[in-house]
């Protein structure tokens, strides 16, 4: 698997251009997500070999909403993984859930990703 990105849920096109300049030297392929794929598991989309495309029905799919914006890193790792995002913290690009691709969480959707990423920001942010 080649290294890779996924930008999931950028509504704000001007940010996701200034990220993908920002990341443009580090030679990594950066994937925008379509809500289509949502419920597509993060692990295929990112590349991984092993992962197949999960079939659902149209009407199967569910119409939930992202309210904020991910980023799934996959394959980077050491010193690679904190010069990507000291280097997106210095472009002023915030996203808010961030996680990296694991062999836990490679089968999961975005939307399920997404939502465990929500309750960790919740426990960890209370409000």
């Amino acid at each position: 698997m080649k290294s890779t990105i996924l930008l999931i849920n950028f509504k704000d096109q001007q940010k996701l251009r200034k990220l993908k300049m920002a990341l443009l030297p580090f030679k990594i392929r950066l994937k925008t997500v379509e809500p289509q794929d949502y419920c597509q598991p993060v692990g295929y989309l990112a590349g991984v070999k092993e992962i197949s495309k999960a079939e659902i029905p149209t009407a199967l799919i569910p119409q939930e909403q992202m309210e904020k914006e991910m980023l799934v890193i996959a394959g980077i790792t050491g010193n690679l993984f904190d010069q990507v995002l000291f280097t997106l913290r210095k472009a002023g690009t915030p996203v808010d859930y961030k996680a990296v691709l694991t062999e836990h969480n490679q089968n999961w959707s975005c939307i399920q990703l997404y939502k465990e990423l929500e309750k960790e920001h919740q426990m960890y942010h209370p409000k």
